[in-house]
This record gives C-alpha cells, structure tokens and sequence, in this order.
C-alpha cells in the first residue's frame, strides 16, 4: 500500500490533560464528520471549533536526539501556498479511510530543548511488510506547538512497527550543543492499535469561544517537551513587537559561546503561550552608539540555555542603546492546525529597543 493515507496509531492510554469529559460517541461522529470551519475567520490567531486529547505511542533515541510518537483522530490542517504574489494556506480534507492523525516530536534528551528543522520521514510496517514510507509535513499547532505530522490511514487493528528517521537539524549550534545531532538517525517503536482506543479520546467542542483571537491552551504530556521562548531573557532586553499576529522578541548578549562579539537573540513566538515559530526568513538592521553595527539576514540557531531563535553576531552592539528594524521576508513554511491558519502570512517591519 503506497498511499500517503495508509498508516498508524498506537497504544498507550495518555489523553489530554485539562479536557473535560467528553463521550467516546461523540469521538466517533467527528472522527468522520469534522464540524464547520468557523465562518468570517479573523486574520490573526482564534480559538478553534474544537480540541482534541491525544494517545502515546512512546518514544525512543534516535542517536543523540529523542523523538516521542503520539496521535490523535484525524482532521483538517492547512499547507503553505505559493500564490504567486504572496504566500496563503491550502487546506488538506480529512479523506475516507483516514484513521488518526499522526504527531512526532524531536528534542534533545539532555537539556529537553525541542529541535526543529530535523527533516522527519516514517515507514510503517506490519507483520514485516512496509504499509508506507512517507516524508510528514512541519506543523504548528495550538496544543503541541511546532511537531511534525499528517493524517494516515492504517490497516485495522492490530501491531504496527513505525521507524522515524530523523535528519540533522540545519541550525547553528552553540555551547553543549556544538558538535552534536550531525548525522541522520533513526527509532523505531513497537504499538498496538485499536478503532476502540482512537475513538475513546476525548474531544470538545468550543461553541462559546470558537472564531475569537486567542489561542486554547498548550497539552501538558508527561516526558513531551514543548517549544516554548523562555520566560525571562538573559542579557539586555530590547523589547518585543507584533506583526501579522507574530510576537518577536529580541535580547543582546555578551557570552563567549556566541564568539568574540556581542550577539544578537530573537525569538519569534505566537501571540499567546509563547510557542516558538520556525522555518521563517528573519532579516534585522541593527543601530548602537549612533551608527549601523549590522544589515542582513539573521540565522536560525540552536542553545541549551536560550532554545531555538534567529541570531548573529554584531560588532559594537550594546544592548542599553541599540535598536533593531526587523523585517519577515518569508512567512514560516510550516503547516498549520486550525487557529493557526490565517495568521503568520503577511508582515510590517517592526522596530525592537
């Protein structure tokens, strides 16, 4: 079966923390019958028509990074869309023999920090025979954050092998990460699988709230990182800013793990929760002490203590008086779970300090 509908699910009995009880018959309706996408969506980030509890699969190490497998029922996501004068979103339909919709995380097991730009690609088999080999989309969603995944279908009950193969990350790494996850790698994980288990996680409906900016609430999953800015910056704070319903906030930072000069942190977030939004073209002019200390693009990098954010190098930057123009030059290239699908697509430049 060389579908990209045929796939898996698994066992493991985690559901959603904080969703109230929901009956397993009203899983199984939706399971098949999403509800309307909401009309006169906002072109920002809104409360979606519902929200899901998910099952583990598990998770294992993929050379030095550890990926975690989980899934939830099948449903409507959106990809990006070159139109030619802009980016816009396509939306992907649950289609008949869907089954769940799959989920992988990617971080590193030794600082919990969520790795994204992995590349990420699974093969599933049963009773030793490949059921499908397939590259998954990046996607950003309300309550994991930045995760890889797609809808699948399987085979009917029964056990399932999923292999996850695991690019390395194109990121700049700093500190204890320098040196590491440079080579692909893969986990393979054993799991059973049942219609009864799928259709007994819970799911909730949203009428009150569904259509208003603002975002539900992250999962919380025991052993699943999620991608997050940090709470505090370290360094001087230059402030934040919001454009096209993305957050950025940057800090300057004098640390010999950053090179010989001081260095520049920004971190693109959502508007609530502070998840973190990868996979974007991030460029900054850079003014301290009266004159342009740096004009480019900055880069997506990787450190155990800041996580992922966009950075460079600035000779002459002092954090007390610098400014920075920063400009959204390419809108992240990540799928997007309802909520998400409006926002993050057309950018003003901002100005931090």
């Amino acid at each position: 079966m060389t579908s990209r509908r045929r796939f898996l699910a698994a066992s493991g009995a985690v559901a959603a923390a904080g969703l109230s009880g929901c009956l397993a018959e009203l899983g199984r309706l939706y399971t098949s019958n999403e509800p309307p996408v909401v009309s006169n969506r906002p072109d920002e980030v809104y409360v979606p028509t519902h929200t899901e509890g998910m099952r583990m699969v598990g998770s294992a190490d993929a050379g030095d990074l550890r990926v975690g497998v989980f899934y939830s029922y099948p449903h409507r996501f959106w990809v990006m869309a070159d139109e030619g004068d802009g980016f816009g979103t396509s939306k992907m339909s649950v289609e008949p023999g869907d089954d769940v919709h799959l989920m992988a995380t990617v971080w590193d097991p030794e600082t919990g920090v969520v790795v994204p730009d992995t590349g990420l690609s699974l093969e599933i088999a049963r009773d030793g025979d490949l059921v499908i080999e397939e590259v998954v989309y990046a996607m950003l969603s309300q309550r994991m954050g930045f995760h890889y995944g797609s809808n699948f279908g399987l085979d009917g009950d029964g056990t399932y092998e999923v292999t996850v193969d695991v690019g390395a990350p194109s990121l700049r790494l700093f500190g204890d990460l320098v040196g590491r996850f440079d080579s692909p790698a893969s986990a393979t994980l054993d799991f059973e699988y049942s219609a009864g288990d799928r259709d007994d996680i819970p799911y909730t409906m949203l009428d009150d709230q569904q259509g208003d900016p603002g975002a539900v609430r992250p999962m919380e999953m025991d052993g699943l990182p999620l991608g997050r800015g940090p709470e505090t910056l370290p360094g001087t704070a230059l402030g934040g800013a919001t454009t096209g319903s993305l957050r950025l906030v940057g800090t300057a930072l004098d640390a010999d793990r950053f090179g010989d000069d001081p260095y520049l942190a920004v971190f693109p977030l959502t508007p609530y929760n502070r998840l973190l939004v990868p996979r974007l073209g991030l460029t900054a002019t850079v003014e301290s002490g009266g004159s342009t200390r740096f004009d480019g693009r900055l880069e997506p990098g990787l450190d155990a203590d800041l996580g992922f954010h966009y950075g460079a190098s600035v000779p002459g930057l002092a954090g007390d008086d610098a400014t920075a123009d920063l400009a959204v030059d390419v809108p992240p290239q990540v799928a997007r779970h309802e909520g998400y699908e409006t926002a993050f697509l057309e950018f003003d430049p901002v100005r931090l300090g």
